[in-house]
């Protein structure tokens, strides 16, 4: 009878083992809290996967940088200590200039032109992700981004010293442009400098000025379309290929309704955000003549410096994007 008893639970044992083996659970690294659109798209890519692959394959999504922070995100799918992240493209901008291309202003001023710059782009981007053993997933941007201060924005001498939240080395070269001071503040922090008084002002988009609360310490956004960043989710190589065909097929084309949906979502998001900050006494303008030419003159030198350090495949796909656009 023991021997019976014994045997029954080692198969059950077994079969649990079958079971739990052929499903794969995976934890995806997000720095962005709930309220952000990049997030509820993440999470809805999440549960599209389980469905899609009758939860042969289950995603965790951990926002508000909870699960690990927002620089040691890829570093960490590099590793395989988790399998999923979400960053910033531009902030992988020390290692290959082309991440930080659209962060350039004057590039892509709308979601067509961002888009097609990310099209342009992509080829270069998933060989460079490929080198480190990751794919990417799907991008979506940002709204365009703006300037947050306390005061109407109408002299560019107002720059001069003027203490602003950079979350990127290319937005910090920006500010450093105007004659700022560059603090570089993740989006969960921004709160804190301002209360602090380690930022006086950010760069930043509508949707982040919403999800923050802005009008808790500023009192003006001004509407200057300076570029539209993304931010990337990518997955560990590894991860991918421990999948069967099935499940990947599944995976991928989640990922690329994802990425059709985030876009729409920013638009509206944007739309949204400005409407809120307007209701929450939030001034909301366009740049005047004197801003829009040191903005122009920043941006220029920007460009300048960016050109001195892309490689020949960088620049070529910009002139692709170029050529498109103006096709």
């Amino acid at each position: 009878m023991r021997k019976t008893l014994t045997s029954t639970l080692l198969l059950a044992t077994a079969c649990g083992l079958t079971v739990t083996a052929h499903a794969a659970e995976w934890t995806m690294a997000t720095p962005y809290g709930d309220a952000s659109f990049h997030t509820q798209n993440n999470k809805q890519f999440a549960e599209d996967v389980a469905e899609a692959t009758n939860g042969e394959l289950t995603i965790t999504v951990h926002s508000g940088g909870s699960l690990v922070s927002h620089g040691e995100i890829k570093p960490s799918v590099r590793r395989g200590t988790i399998d999923a992240g979400e960053v910033f493209l531009s902030v992988l901008s020390n290692d290959d200039p082309i991440f930080e291309v659209d962060t350039l202003p004057g590039v892509a001023g709308s979601y067509d032109d961002a888009y097609s710059l990310w099209e342009a782009t992509k080829p270069m981007i998933t060989e460079l992700f490929a080198y480190e053993g990751l794919i990417p997933l799907y991008a979506v941007a940002w709204p365009a981004q703006g300037i947050y201060t306390s005061e109407p924005l109408t002299d560019p001498e107002q720059f001069e010293g003027l203490r602003v939240r950079a979350p990127n080395i290319n937005t910090q070269r920006f500010v450093n442009n105007l004659g700022g001071s560059p603090t570089e503040t993740e989006e969960s922090d921004i709160p804190t400098a301002f209360s602090t008084g380690r930022v006086d002002a950010m760069i930043t988009s509508s949707s982040t000025g919403n999800s923050m609360a802005a009008w808790d310490y500023v009192t003006d956004y001004t509407n200057a379309n300076l570029w539209l960043p993304k931010n990337i989710v990518f997955i560990s190589q590894r991860s991918f290929d421990g999948l069967d065909e099935a499940t990947q097929e599944a995976l991928m084309e989640a990922a690329a309704e994802a990425e059709k949906r985030g876009w729409e979502m920013s638009r509206e998001d944007n739309d949204a955000s400005l409407a809120v900050l307007q209701e929450n006494g939030i001034s909301v303008s366009e740049p005047n003549d004197a801003i829009s030419e040191a903005l122009q003159a920043a941006g220029d030198q920007l460009f300048e410096d960016w050109q001195s350090r892309a490689d020949d495949e960088a620049k070529q796909a910009l002139e692709t994007y170029r050529e498109q656009r103006d096709s």
